[in-house]
């Protein structure tokens, strides 16, 4: 049985993409628990950024920087389920 401790990202994950090329991806070798829990802070400070943006002055701003703190989230939220996928005979790591 898989001790989910151990698991870590393989870092395989590409986002930030200008004219179809990666500008970021992943890191490979953090724990997943890591990973979510980050993701999971990310999400909760774009939620907040949304939420002010409807009484900011500049709505704009805080929408792209929410946009972009959920890219993040969902890259690290990829690459732990990139993990969680692969067969057990065929590791990622």
């Amino acid at each position: 049985m898989t001790d989910y401790l151990d698991l870590k990202t393989p870092g395989l994950t590409h986002f930030s993409f200008q004219a179809n090329q990666a500008l970021f991806r992943t890191n490979r070798g953090v724990p997943l628990i890591a990973a979510l829990s980050h993701a999971s802070h990310l999400l909760h400070i774009s939620k907040l950024l949304t939420a002010d943006s409807t009484v900011s002055r500049d709505p704009d701003l805080h929408a792209y920087a929410s946009q972009y703190l959920q890219e993040l989230s969902k890259a690290l939220i990829d690459d732990v389920v990139k993990v969680m996928d692969a067969p057990p005979d065929k590791p990622l790591m």
